[in-house]
């Protein structure tokens, strides 16, 4: 899904580098606005298509990859972006309703546009590149699902790296730190608290600042790119240096 953050950053980025870009989004968010901004960005002057879909139903999924193969005649590039936190605790009555929740969002949608795009990837030998999180490599409180979700993106993509090898696709996984998106907020924060989240790490990460969403999409642009024929089954991870510090332990942060 594409209709704000890292998502957004990544179609305008991707093209104002020449791409054909697919923009989805539910039906009440579809990101019109990111799409007009494809089109003000692009040097060819090339409009993004624009398809509603839901991530957690398969038939939208299918139905998304069957526009853009219809309208575009091919697919080099899937980026795995949607992602979806909830505040989860295991003694919460509905725990268990809120684990399948994150996982249909963060993991299952992965699992199966990476499966029905394969076909129309080996063609194009293009590349897959699946957001994660630094969530994926440590043990966060009260988001044990998200975790969980993003520790499996890592192994698929890798497993996907080497089952996809022969076909000349490549597959590679990003895994963001605090990036200052709409996430905080959508997980039922309030902007006030969000804003005290992002200042905390900011001044605890090591480069100085927390990570933007055109941080995130250079990166993504650089995996897709020739610059990394030969990267595949990799996690770069863009935190500024947080996890290398251990600075989501500190006490400013804990706060």
């Amino acid at each position: 899904m594409v209709y704000s953050g890292i998502g957004a950053a990544t179609a305008v980025q991707f093209s104002k580098a020449g791409a054909q870009v697919v923009v989805t989004g539910p039906p009440d968010r579809l990101p019109i606005d990111t799409a007009k901004e494809c089109l003000k960005v692009s040097p060819k002057g090339i409009k993004a298509l624009e398809v509603t879909a839901d991530v957690t139903k398969r038939e939208d999924m299918r139905r998304l990859v069957d526009h853009t193969i219809k309208h575009f005649g091919k697919l080099d590039i899937l980026v795995n972006n949607a992602g979806a936190g909830l505040n989860a605790r295991p003694t919460d009555e509905d725990f268990y309703e809120k684990y399948e929740k994150v996982m249909a969002i963060n993991l299952n949608s992965v699992v199966y546009l990476t499966h029905i795009c394969v076909e129309y990837l080996e063609k194009t030998k293009g590349n897959i590149i699946n957001i994660s999180s630094v969530a994926g490599k440590r043990a966060c409180l009260d988001v044990a699902p998200y975790c969980v979700a993003k520790c499996a993106i890592d192994m698929f993509t890798k497993c996907m790296a080497a089952e996809l090898a022969p076909k000349r696709i490549r597959v590679n996984a990003i895994s963001p730190g605090p990036t200052r998106t709409g996430f905080v907020t959508a997980m039922g924060a309030t902007q006030g608290e969000s804003d005290k989240f992002f200042e905390a790490y900011g001044k605890v990460i090591p480069v100085g600042r927390y990570g933007l969403s055109e941080d995130i999409a250079n990166s993504i642009l650089y995996l897709a790119s020739d610059h990394a024929t030969v990267v595949t089954g990799t996690n770069l991870v863009c935190d500024g240096g947080a996890i290398a510090a251990n600075a989501f332990n500190f006490d400013i942060v804990k706060k």
